[in-house]
């Protein structure tokens, strides 16, 4: 197999390549003057098992265009198949038309990743179960909940623990990680205001005296996470914890958890995380390499996948 790198998360392409034990292909991906995309393979690929590594995180569209051209490089220089890993989907949140006239943008780009001439994707924690179908290329979505719950183990006593939903469209993931670690449920029941604001109403269970883990996908704005926080204390719990896959983490989002009353958030490193994130006091980041690696592995010897997560 040959491991392609974009510049999105060079990281964790290194740490999956050095899991597999395959060094990354020579590759260059870079901008004209004028920020246009460039790439050229520097090695042979003709009749090779090809995955191009590629989160379309911020800058998204950049990204994206990269994930696109890389694309084309491989075809056009005969790889026998291309698999996108894409560890962190961007405009996945845009599943569905919330109102009138406006666009399904996750399907869109579906569409043009599938075009470009992407054989297969893998990748990480989507938003909505139903994007998978929204490509018409074979999808493995994996699930960031093995690793998310080994940690938990590893850090939080474990008879204490509530495993709490921040909205109720997150039950299902929180159910799925709570049945891991043997610990009960509990749901936000919160109403949102605009876009990127939360108001948190009450909390369904109860939370007195727990460690409670709030479970989601996507942190972006932290406006839910800190306000879901104050409730878990305002109704008794001990101590608060987040572990979200992706740490998207835009604008004044790392100062507002630094600054809140989270006991820590624990992110994957689906997206690099910024400076910022780095030395962020009660931040931290696990690594899916491993995971993501596992899954590359299998889907070149044609292993299945799904047995991962039994």
């Amino acid at each position: 197999m040959k491991l392609v790198a974009g510049n999105s998360n060079r990281p964790l392409a290194e740490a999956i390549s050095a899991y597999l034990n395959v060094p990354l292909a020579k590759a260059q991906v870079r901008r004209f003057a004028d920020m246009e995309v460039f790439v050229e393979i520097q090695e042979n690929v003709r009749g090779e098992d090809t995955f191009i590594i590629q989160s379309t995180s911020f800058p998204t569209n950049d990204h994206l265009m990269e994930l696109l051209i890389i694309t084309d490089a491989l075809r056009r220089a005969s790889a026998r198949r291309i698999t996108a890993v894409i560890p962190y989907f961007g405009y996945a949140r845009q599943d569905r038309k919330p109102a009138a006239r406006t666009p399904i943008s996750a399907k869109l780009v579906a569409n043009i990743i599938a075009h470009a001439g992407v054989d297969r994707v893998l990748t990480l924690d989507l938003h909505a179960g139903q994007i998978q179908g929204f490509f018409d290329i074979p999808t493995d979505n994996l699930f960031a909940a093995p690793t998310l719950a080994r940690d938990i183990k590893d850090h939080l006593d474990g008879g204490n623990r509530m495993v709490v939903s921040p909205d109720v469209g997150g039950v299902v993931r929180a159910r799925a990680l709570a049945k891991r670690i043997d610990a009960p449920l509990a749901i936000v029941d919160k109403r949102r205001e605009r876009p990127g604001e939360s108001e948190v109403m009450n909390i369904i269970g109860d939370v007195s005296g727990r460690s409670c883990i709030l479970v989601d996908d996507i942190v972006d704005s932290g406006g839910t996470l800190v306000n879901a926080a104050d409730a878990l204390l305002a109704n008794g719990a001990k101590e608060v914890y987040a572990y979200i896959t992706h740490g998207v983490l835009s604008g004044g989002a790392v100062a507002r958890i630094a600054g809140s009353r989270l006991k820590e958030l624990v992110i994957t490193d689906s997206i690099m995380p910024t400076e910022a994130v780095k030395v962020a006091h009660n931040i931290r980041v696990i690594s899916i390499a491993q995971l993501m690696g596992e899954a590359i592995g299998r889907t070149a010897t044609e292993s299945s996948v799904s047995s991962l997560f039994d």
